[in-house]
């Protein structure tokens, strides 16, 4: 029976260290699975990270076009606060939603 076991299982150190692979592998708290979810984690994660160095670029550029331009400042508060001149009506129009 012990001649069909090949060699390298017969030693303790190869058993010790498969058992050890094996531990890592699949019982231990960072296990491959934990590993492969905290990869994807990170990725997810950089991701958001340049879409919002992105977004304050853009924010960035807005916010100098606003200090540096009367006229674009004006067009701001007309479209996003609906601030108007005393002369003016201001009309609004939504969508119906279904």
């Amino acid at each position: 029976m012990w001649s069909k076991i090949p060699n390298w299982l017969k030693n303790k150190y190869a058993i010790t260290i498969v058992i050890f692979i094996v531990w890592l592998s699949f019982f231990d708290q960072n296990n491959f699975l934990v590993q492969y979810d905290f990869k994807k984690e990170l990725r997810s994660l950089n991701q958001d990270k340049r879409f919002y160095l992105e977004e304050i670029k853009k924010t960035k550029i807005e916010l100098e076009e606003l200090t540096t331009n009367p006229v674009t400042l004006e067009k701001f508060a007309r479209e996003k606060y609906l601030m108007k001149k005393d002369n003016e009506e201001i009309f609004v129009f939504e969508l119906e939603k279904e």
